[in-house]
């Protein structure tokens, strides 16, 4: 995956965790911002350790 690529998703699943939260399914939205969350970590701390 790109850095464009894994930006989107994570952007994706943000958009995706806000709808769920206005929406009233809360369970779904903590879980998708916490893999929004985890994949922006993990794509942080590998772009931190490239250099």
């Amino acid at each position: 995956m790109t850095d464009l690529q894994k930006d989107i998703l994570v952007a994706l699943l943000f958009v995706a965790g806000i709808y769920g939260f206005i929406s009233g399914a809360f369970i779904v939205s903590a879980v998708v911002f916490a893999v929004s969350a985890l994949l922006s970590n993990v794509h942080l701390t590998g772009r931190l350790q490239q250099n």
